[in-house]
Parts: structure tokens; sequence; C-alpha cells
């Protein structure tokens, strides 16, 4: 008998489903702390949870014949996914079954800022009867800005679309192929939507390049008309910034689902008229919970049967079935990802690898897949895996042209990738040397040796004498020790790239220390690990 624990309310028709399935029942216990948790765990096979249930380390420590965890919803924070990769457990998401009732709130959130609905409704409530004081606004021919162009993101520019809206679109990774198709047009100038809009609204996963990305000096680009919308993840809009030109009537309103805390301590917006806010309700339509219930149900019972894994967010990994080459470069490609991702900022036009060498002569699906995770995993909230990278980044309309030649270039082996964007054109080719050592060997063009490890400080710079010196003396003194350094140099140029190991991450002030030296053309910070 497979049992499933669930922890969390969920819509009956998910509990139905796993009761009608022969050999499968069902076992609702709500309210249960860590401790009570961590005891019973072992004795199912599989688990759902909304929010509220905390799938700590802890809870996993003795998992049993657990095989699987199911996040009826999107995100997956209140579960530690490394620690049931450790113990290999599946851990499943539902990020489909919000999309409509998501896309809905966010209309819904607009009407009522542009109709002063709640406004409103509260001082007919109280006696009054002003009709001219709640003069509104029409939707019809505004533009609306939509930041972030997933499922949800082009839903609501599908909506706005049927009112008459001009949509104009930006996503931070790359628009999807349908978009103009639908009646977006998409834009690579973020500050062109700032600019232009009448509501902006944002759909992109919370991530650290995404926090914060709407603060003061984005605002003080708006029309003082605008309207700003959250129904994605809290603190994407600085909240004490947009408090600030609320309460400045700098803007004209906001409208926020989620928020930074949630529930938020600070209730600062309660006191302003011009700032709707509600409790997290994207997701909350009857529609919607049933759709994540059944959904949630129907994978983890796929995956508990042996079935197809769908929505996995730590796909098993299958390294033990490669050969020691592929594995190497695997390690590699994922880690050139990860440097392209930081280095060549902008959309994503296109992408091409190459394979030179003994290795082009393997099957290196999987090291052109780890390449593909380390160039996205910045754009998104849920750990990437060779499972939901290619669906991902299809709906994003990214593709990876891969050629292979056996012919081997000044080295036995290579893997080259370049990424074009709407701003850069970046090209990093790597090796593995001893059959081991993992090295990048060439950055645009530049021969330089560096090691893909840790924390790296690349600087594209004047060629000039003092460079290595005024970079490691500001350094040294932030307490900042370096490892190792490659050079890069093209003389005819007089241009140069410099990458630097380093012991720890530098803050703000040290990389803006950095940025100002007279000789730095471009500078970037880039984890590897």
């Amino acid at each position: 008998m497979v049992r499933v624990l669930i922890t969390d309310k969920l819509a009956q028709e998910g509990i139905d489903l796993i009761n009608a399935t022969p050999g499968a029942e069902a076992v609702v216990k709500l309210g249960i702390g860590e401790e009570e948790l961590a005891n019973i765990i072992r004795d199912y096979d599989g688990l759902i949870v909304r929010s509220e249930t905390k799938v700590t380390a802890k809870v996993l420590s003795q998992p049993g014949r657990l095989k699987g965890v199911a996040r009826a919803g999107v995100g997956v924070d209140n579960i530690d996914v490394p620690a049931a990769t450790r113990k290999g457990i599946l851990v499943m998401n539902t990020p489909g079954g919000n999309t409509l009732s998501a896309a809905e709130h966010t209309m819904a959130l607009m009407l009522a800022m542009s109709r002063n609905v709640v406004q409103a409704c509260w001082s007919l409530k109280s006696g009054a009867w002003d009709r001219k004081k709640y003069m509104g606004n029409q939707l019809n021919n505004k533009i609306l800005g939509v930041i972030g162009l997933g499922r949800i993101g082009m839903a609501v520019a599908h909506m706005a679309r049927g009112f008459n809206m001009k949509v104009l679109g930006y996503d931070p990774l790359a628009a999807p192929k349908n978009a103009e198709q639908v009646g977006v047009e998409v834009t690579d100038n973020l500050e062109r939507i700032f600019r232009e809009a009448d509501f902006i609204t944002v759909h992109v996963p919370r991530s650290t390049s995404t926090m914060n990305m709407i603060g003061a000096e984005q605002m003080g680009m708006m029309k003082p008309t605008v309207r700003l919308i959250n129904c994605a993840r809290g603190g994407i809009i600085n909240e004490d910034a947009l408090y600030e030109a609320l309460a400045q009537k700098q803007i004209a309103g906001a409208a926020l689902d989620v928020f930074s805390e949630e529930p938020p301590k600070n209730l600062q917006f309660a006191k302003l008229d011009n700032c709707i806010v509600t409790p997290h309700l994207g997701a909350s339509t009857e529609e919607a919970q049933v759709e994540v219930a059944v959904e949630a149900a129907e994978i983890l019972l796929e995956a508990i049967h042996g079935g197809p894994i769908r929505n996995a967010v730590n796909a098993p990994s299958t390294a033990g079935a490669m050969p020691p080459a592929v594995n190497k470069y695997s390690d590699l490609a994922r880690r050139i990802g990860k440097l392209i991702g930081i280095i060549a900022p902008g959309n994503i036009k296109d992408v091409q690898v190459q394979y030179r060498g003994s290795i082009a002569g393997m099957d290196v699906q999987s090291a052109t897949l780890n390449f593909a995770i380390g160039l996205l995993q910045k754009h998104f909230d849920m750990p990437l895996n060779m499972i939901n990278t290619p669906v991902l980044a299809k709906e994003r309309g990214i593709s990876i042209d891969e050629t292979k030649n056996t012919e081997a270039r000044d080295v036995a082996s290579s893997f080259s990738a370049t990424v074009a964007t709407s701003q850069v054109t970046r090209t990093v080719r790597g090796s593995v040397f001893g059959e081991t050592l993992l090295r990048i060997i060439e950055i645009d063009g530049f021969n330089i040796e560096m090691t893909p490890q840790g924390t790296v400080l690349v600087i594209f710079n004047d060629d000039r004498p003092g460079v290595i010196g005024a970079v490691g003396t500001l350094l040294g003194q932030h307490g900042i020790n370096i490892g190792t350094m490659g050079v890069g140099q093209k003389p005819e140029q007089q241009k140069a790239v410099l990458a630097v190991s380093l012991d720890k991450e530098p803050d703000v002030a040290t990389v803006e220390e950095l940025r100002k030296l007279d000789f730095v053309n471009e500078l970037y910070v880039c984890g590897l690990d």
C-alpha cells in the first residue's frame, strides 16, 4: 500500500484522486510540528504540503520509505531541497496550476486602482455619496508594462489586450517567441517601461538580480500617473521607496499582494489611500486550489510508481552513469554557463556551444544541459536541473545550437560557449587538464588561464602598467586575499582581461571602488560554485 501524508489544507479533489488510485491511501494530518513530522515521515511513501509545513533537514533525517515531496504551489522555499537531494528524495512543485488565478488577481487590482473601487466602497459604507471624488480612469488605450514574460506575465498580457491596452513587455532572461503574436511589444530597454507605462506589473522570480529592481531611482523615471502592481514576490519593488513615492504623490497608486515579510509586521501601507493591499491572494481561487491539489497528487503518485518524473526541482543525478570525461566536462560547462550568465548582461538572443577534440566523440547531452543550468539559474527562484531546464528554456524561446569537431585545437579537448544578448556577445572556452583540473582558457578571444571555482573577479580593462598592483592593493585594503590570477592581453588593441580568484566575495562598497579605477571598462563578481 502506497501511503501519502498530507499536512496542509488541500482541495478534496486531490485527496480523492489518491484514494481512488488502486493500492494508494491518503492520510491527512493538519497542523503537525517539526518534531512529530520527523517521527512519522518514515512510514509514508509521499508527502504533499503547501506553504505552512516546513520540511526541514531534521524532518528528512530519517526518511524511511519516503520517495517524494510534492508542493501544491510554485515556491519550494519551505522545503530543504539540498537535504532532500542528499537523501535521494524527489521534490516537485505545480507551477502551472495558479497561472490564471494570479493573472486575474493582477487584473482585478489594476481595475480596482483605476476605478477607486476600494476607497469608494468604504466611503459609501460610511454614509457618504461622493461621485466626483472617486473619478477614475479607463484601461482602454493605456500602456501596460509587463516585467517578466513567463506563464503569468504572458497571461496578464493576453487579458490586458482584451481591454485594448497597449502592452510593453520586458523579460530579464528572454522573451517568448510568441509574445509579439499575442500583441506584446517586446523591449530590451527596461527604462522604457519605467518612462512610458501607465501601469507596471512585475512577474519575475525573487532572486539576487530581481530584489529591489524597482526602487527610488526607477520610480523617479515614471509618470506621476503611473500605478504599480506586485502579485509576484515581495521585495521586487522596494517597499520603503514605494511608500515614500506614494506618500509624496510622486506616483498615483500601487497594489501589493505580496510582501518582503509575510504577514508584514510593518503596516505602513495601511496609512495610504492610494495603495491597495491583499494578503497573498494570487493563487486563492477555488479553481486554482483544485488544480494544484490534483496536479500534486498526480505527479507524486507517478514518481512513486516509477513513472515519468514531472516538475522535479532536484532531479536525481545521472553522473554515475556517465564516463568520467563527460562528468568533468559537465561540471566545466555548468561553471562556464554561470560565468557567461554574469558577464553577458541583457536578454538572451542566441546560444551556441562547441565541443572540440576527444570530448566531441562522446555523448555530451548532459554537459550541454549543465551549461544551460548554469546560464539560466540566476533567473529562477527554484533549483534548475536536467528535467525542468529544457522546459523552462523552451518557454522563453531559448535554444542551444550544439556543434562537434573531433579535430583538436591547441588542447586535446575543449568546450566553448558563445552567448549573444541584447547588450553584448561573449565567448568563453575551457578545458579539463590531466582528466581532473577544470580551466578557463579563453574569454572573448583573450588567452587566459583561470580556475572556475569560488568567487572570481573578472575585469575588462585598458592594457597598461600598474593594473595588477592597483587591483591587488585595493583588495588588500579591504581584507580580501587573492588566490590565483590570470591575465589575457591584446597589445594591438591595448585591451586586457584580468581574472582574480578571491577568498571571499567583496562587498558593494569595494566593488564600487574597483569600478572607479580609471582603467576599468567592465567589472563582474562571479560566484562559480
